[in-house]
């Protein structure tokens, strides 16, 4: 069903024509829905002036557009993840200021507390290279990342925030009283009284600004490196050329498009580059879902991240480049790929989804394991990709309730029940998928006249009942040849696909089972 939301500047020019009084604070009533900037752009706040509104930046932020108010704000310095890596002392670099009665209501992404003080929270975000701004309300403190959504000044009220912001490189604002400032408040009263001088001057603090980002931008992109920092980010204009104007399509999927690009740092990089579908508020959720799963990860069997692009419309994820595309091009195809193969690509995939399960700080479902999700490097690494529909778990969470995700023929049963999920849903796809490594066809095959043979997971307990394995690796000598193999991974997915998620084992044990560390029980 479609939105019924009013745009709200469109929301604001209704209220504005209508007869009776106007609340004093109309900034609340224009954030329609959780999701988007706001009525003034993201990292912004909104500051009511009886009927209109004025949209003002923190400290340490600037207008993206200096002559759009309404375009949000970007801050003036690389996020502190991105500028050391954590090998400094934070408080070497950063400080923060203190304002009152502003807060961005969504995107807390932690709560602390109780604390006995406030300026603990101001510490907390200091410490936290994520955090962009705290709130505390005296005993608990929020903590906000980049980028701020419909920010607002509140009336008053016993709420307290902390930006932080890089030590010498603070940009003007109304809670700011740097030097900068008293300086643009001087000039502003030197030649107030002249239209001209007026306008000469908005005309060269606009240049000096545009001069300084544009100077900060290029500095930034000669001086960071794509491999040597956790997350880049590209602009806009660097992805349009790195990949001719998104001229090679890699591929599609529900969100967006990937297409192959060329990155140059020090040396060229093929990339993949993922456009997400700007329109669509699914692609929003990807893109945040996507960011949040993987950008703090990093194993052998996951592809790796290397930036984004988070700019104006723009949703862009850039990847590694895997050569030889998806398992799916890699079981599906004649002559099917060796044996031992195959078992190499299912130990990596194992080993990708026990990191996301059990090693991360915090537990990652991917929710869509299956062929097409998992890419294949040029030394034959499986690795596991596409986390747009992944779930992270808060801590000491181990369910988590959520609409139904994933791809037909892989998707566990709970998700059809209205129940909480755990990281059992990608046992199952994972034991779908297993028995498609093994056999080398698709987990649903309507082609088979025998309909018995149409649904894999079906077909292989009943050859595993009946005793004719061979059956499900027909003319594969290698696999024959590896029979007790062949027979303790069959069990092994047997297990993985049980209806109950309890009787399901966790990735961890699946990977012993399937290196033959642990007896595997008849699932019969």
């Amino acid at each position: 069903m479609a939105s019924s939301a009013i745009p709200p500047l469109l929301f604001l020019s209704l209220l504005s024509s209508l007869p009776f009084a106007l609340p004093d604070d109309i900034c609340p009533d224009l954030t329609i829905e959780e999701y988007g900037s706001g009525a003034c752009g993201y990292n912004s706040y909104c500051v009511a002036n009886g009927t209109s509104i004025s949209c003002i930046c923190p400290p340490g932020f600037s207008y993206i557009d200096p002559n759009n108010e309404n375009g949000g704000c970007a801050p003036d310095f690389p996020p502190n993840c991105e500028v050391d890596n954590g090998t400094s002392n934070p408080e070497d670099v950063y400080d923060w200021i203190e304002f009152h009665d502003i807060n961005f209501p969504f995107g807390d992404y932690d709560m602390l507390g109780p604390y006995n003080s406030t300026v603990q929270c101001g510490q907390a975000c200091l410490q936290d290279c994520n955090c962009a701004v705290s709130i505390t309300n005296g005993s608990h403190c929020w903590k906000k990342r980049l980028p701020m959504s419909n920010g607002r000044k509140q009336s008053a009220n016993s709420a307290l925030g902390f930006v932080k912001v890089m030590k010498g490189n603070v940009s003007s604002g109304p809670i700011s009283n740097s030097k900068h400032d008293k300086k643009v408040i001087w000039l502003s009263v030197l030649f107030g009284s002249s239209g001209l001088f007026n306008i000469l001057l908005l005309g060269v603090i606009s240049l000096m600004v545009f001069s300084r980002r544009q100077r900060k931008s290029r500095k930034d992109i000669n001086d960071s490196s794509v491999f040597e920092t956790n997350l880049h980010v590209f602009t806009f204009e660097e992805l349009k050329k790195a990949t001719e104007e998104f001229k090679e399509e890699l591929g599609s999927g529900s969100f967006g498009i990937v297409y192959k690009g060329v990155v140059k740092y020090g040396s060229k990089t093929q990339v993949a580059v993922k456009k997400l579908d700007k329109l669509s508020q699914g692609g929003e959720k990807e893109f945040k879902a996507e960011v949040t799963a993987i950008g703090r990860t990093h194993h052998k069997n996951l592809v790796q991240l290397l930036g984004y692009c988070y700019e104006g419309p723009h949703r862009i994820l850039v990847y590694e480049f895997m050569s030889n595309g998806s398992l799916a091009n890699f079981l599906f195809h004649i002559p099917r790929p060796d044996w031992y193969q195959r078992v190499q690509v299912a130990l990596g995939i194992a080993r990708g989804l026990v990191y996301l399960h059990e090693e991360c700080t915090t537990p990652i479902i991917h929710c869509d394991i299956k062929p097409q999700n998992i890419l294949i490097d040029e030394l034959f690494i499986p690795r596991i990709s596409d986390f747009g529909l992944a779930k992270s778990f808060q801590l000491n969470q181990t369910r988590t309730h959520t609409g139904i995700r994933g791809t037909r023929g892989y998707i566990a049963p709970e998700w059809f029940r209205n129940v909480p999920v755990t990281v059992k849903v990608d046992v199952y796809s994972f034991g779908v998928m297993l028995l498609e490594i093994i056999c080398c066809r698709k987990s649903v095959a309507l082609e088979y006249e025998d309909e018995e043979r149409a649904i894999l997971t079906d077909w292989a307990y009943d050859c595993f009942r009946e005793g004719t394995l061979d059956a499900l690796v027909e003319n594969d000598d290698a696999a024959m040849n590896d029979i007790e193999t062949l027979r303790r991974w069959v069990m092994t997915a047997i297990w993985c696909v049980q209806e109950d998620p309890l009787q399901r084992p966790a990735m961890s044990m699946v990977l012993r089972m399937l290196e033959g560390y642990v007896e595997v029980p008849s699932p019969i």
